[in-house]
């Protein structure tokens, strides 16, 4: 069985290999959004497919929408050649339930995939002709908080944006300058509305998208590559609209074991590949089966019948910000960031694994969460943060058959601190003058700070996940030595009161003292981390 349009025909065999296939005309609906695309994504990896294109492949079941998503990717072009133009853009969604069964389904919701290359003027003229088109209702993203950062953590420009600055739109490289590019072409073919939609797990996502839009605009029509009308234009919330959503679907790299299983059930070429700006995909996506999407309700060109996909709910924005600040800043991925580090340096591989097998990484786990960040969250009122953490605690993070790795969640901590622990930081130094009583989050930032030495707690080196401040990062710790606590200084003050990083300085919120402290009993040698783990956590 292949995994192309022609390789689905034989219904059948798919049903027999316990595979659903799409109930519409996949040619149909990619077609028309080829005649009148209506959806954008940029960021096409493994959250778009089985999230965004899931909700949209049931949307298509069931009548509520006429035509696929089309897909843009402006960071990894091997995306659209290794697992999108040679499955036909068609997707194998494999959603893991607890007890160890799977749900499989293709989804044929993805209609094209165009690679937001201004060097390459095939793709380039076809993302222009996208967005001209009065049709085009909404671009949604999943470019991670980083695709949206113009400035170093210093304030200065990163090179990529600089060159965007200086070149204009012609010649537009990262997301933000493409995107803005794309926006002066839908300007010049009429001044369509539009609403852009970031669905990336950050604190007021749309703002920071808006922002950086908005940034590119201006620098552009200082340098005057664009009229100051096109900068009043993107100004505009009621012509262009930045909603904000809150997005959770735990996410896992394709699992090579899955592979192996659809292989063996007859669907070939199933294997993960390694793109060479290192993204792990396969033609397949591997995922938990909750999901929520809170969406604010803003599109001023009118938007599909959203609310009725799984796991979505339209709101106002308030709301939308309530329940994103209680996933984001205290439910589930300040637990991820706070024990994802932690688990690398400790030797375990799987999330699920080290709660289920560690006692004091499930009581550190349940003390971020439950009683460090829950009795500071506002409730939202559409979701409650009691049910969803428990949830989680019950559901979703004991499930192993996910898969989801401690490296993974290792990625990119730099660029999530702040947004994970500042909030919480912040509400414990407004009510009691400083957040000094936290335990459980300090202990976080100092394991992730630990993890930064490459050494884990048996004294084994060990290559670190990606993040645009490790170099930078482990520059600053070269002299530190696990096992000689001596050689650490105060080479931690200038990330600790780093407020680009952190949202606060954490010595004024009384907390740089205390992670200062953690460290260096972390250091003290082989073993140490766990002790230190230990310790914190049975003297509660």
């Amino acid at each position: 069985m292949k995994l192309t349009r022609n390789g689905i025909e034989d219904c059948a065999m798919w049903e027999k290999a316990g595979i659903a296939l799409p109930g519409y005309d996949v040619t149909e609906v990619s077609e028309k959004a080829r005649k009148e695309p209506g959806w954008v994504h940029f960021g096409i990896g493994n959250i778009f497919r089985i999230f965004i294109g899931g909700i949209a492949d049931g949307l298509l079941e069931e009548g509520a929408l006429d035509r696929g998503i089309t897909c843009v990717e402006a960071f990894d072009y091997d995306l659209v050649d290794k697992i999108y133009t040679p499955y036909d853009n068609l997707c194998l969604s494999v959603l893991l339930h607890g007890d160890g069964t799977r749900e499989c389904k293709v989804l044929g919701s993805m209609a094209e995939a165009v690679k937001a290359q201004s060097s390459v003027p095939g793709q380039w003229n076809r993302l222009k002709e996208i967005f001209a088109g009065p049709s085009l209702q909404l671009v949604s993203f999943t470019i991670t908080e980083k695709g949206y950062a113009l400035r170093k953590a210093d304030g200065t420009w990163y090179p990529f944006a600089e060159a965007d600055i200086r070149y204009g739109p012609d010649k537009a490289v990262g997301a933000m300058a493409v995107l803005t590019a794309m926006l002066y072409e839908r300007y010049k073919a009429g001044k369509y509305p539009l609403a852009l939609v970031s669905m990336d797990n950050c604190s007021r996502n749309g703002e920071k998208l808006r922002e950086a839009v908005l940034t590119m605009a201006e620098e552009w029509q200082r340098a005057g590559f664009v009229e100051e009308s096109f900068v009043f234009y993107v100004r505009d919330e009621k012509t262009v609209a930045f909603p904000w959503t809150m997005i959770d679907k735990i996410t896992p790299r394709p699992s090579g074991q899955i592979a192996d299983d659809l292989e063996g059930l007859g669907v070939e070429g199933m294997q993960p590949v390694i793109t060479e700006k290192k993204t792990y995909i396969a033609p397949f996506v591997n995922a938990e089966k909750p999901q929520y999407l809170v969406m604010e309700d803003s599109f001023p060109n009118g938007r599909p019948a959203l609310e009725k996909g799984f796991g979505v709910y339209l709101a106002d924005r308030e709301t939308v910000n309530l329940s994103e600040r209680m996933k984001v800043t205290v439910c589930l991925n300040p637990v991820h960031t706070a024990l994802g580090p932690l688990g690398v340096v400790l030797g375990y591989d799987l999330f699920a694994h080290m709660l289920n097998a560690d006692a004091d990484m499930m009581q550190m786990a349940r003390m971020v969460a439950y009683d460090e960040g829950l009795p500071v969250v506002a409730d939202p009122g559409i979701l409650s943060p009691q049910e969803f953490l428990d949830e989680l605690f019950c559901d979703r993070f004991p499930n192993e058959y996910l898969g989801d790795t401690n490296l993974r969640l290792a990625v990119d901590v730099s660029q999530m601190v702040g947004i994970r622990f500042g909030e919480t930081i912040k509400a414990y130094a407004e009510k009691y003058g400083d957040a000094s009583r936290l335990t459980a989050i300090p202990l976080g930032i100092a394991g992730w700070l630990r993890y930064m030495l490459a050494v884990d707690d048996e004294g084994n080196r060990y290559e670190l996940a990606p993040d645009p401040m490790n170099e930078e990062i482990r520059e600053r710790f070269r002299e530190i030595v696990v096992g000689q606590p001596e050689t650490f200084t105060d080479q931690l003050e200038a990330i600790l009161s780093n407020e680009r990083i952190f949202f606060v300085n954490m010595y004024q919120a009384g907390l740089g003292e205390k992670i200062e402290k953690m460290f260096r009993e972390m250091i003290a040698g082989c073993g140490a981390v766990k002790a230190t783990v230990q310790k914190y956590m049975r003297e509660r």
